[in-house]
Order: structure tokens, then sequence, then C-alpha cells
């Protein structure tokens, strides 16, 4: 038998506890997740810190400067296609600094 919270207006349904999952895999094979949706709270999510996407681009660029940026990024140790990103970065801040 199906309890049921009582709200003033009508009663909502709850979900019973299941014995096991093919009880409950039985229960929602005839029952509507959306009928009982008043049951959850509702979870904040926060998207802020996943990646941008990403655009590969091709740059031709000088040998020597490549090797400089090889040794820059040795130093730092870090890949040195990613301190190009860190380094373009840097100078696009200093020249729109409200980016």
């Amino acid at each position: 038998m199906k309890k049921a919270i009582k709200t003033g207006k009508k009663s909502l349904p709850t979900i019973p506890k299941f014995k096991n999952e093919d009880e409950e895999r039985d229960f929602w094979a005839t029952h509507d997740l959306t009928d009982y949706l008043h049951i959850f709270k509702p979870v904040k999510l926060d998207f802020s810190k996943l990646k941008p996407s990403t655009k590969p681009v091709t740059v031709r660029l000088p040998l020597s400067l490549v090797e400089d940026l090889k040794i820059m990024a040795n130093k730092r140790d870090v890949p040195y296609q990613s301190l190009m990103k860190i380094l373009l970065a840097e100078k696009i801040r200093e020249e729109f600094p409200s980016v």
C-alpha cells in the first residue's frame, strides 16, 4: 500500500522501501519519477571550475623561438605548449585588464 504526504490540498506519493533491486526495478517500471520530485531537494551546481573549451591552432614560429620556449619551460618544469598559453594569457591580461 502506498503511503502519501498530506499537503492540505492533496496527498503526494512517497517512495516505498524496497527489499531488493528487483522489487525496486519492478516499481520504477510502473511508476514515473516526476510524480515523486517533491521529495528531492534541489542541488546547487557550480560549473565555474570547469576547463574552458580549447581549439587547436597552427602557428609558425622561428625554430630559435621554439628552442628558447623549451628552455624556459624546462626551467619552470612545465610543457612548452603550456608555457606558451601562460605567456599569451599574461600578455592579453596586460592589454585588456578587464578580461
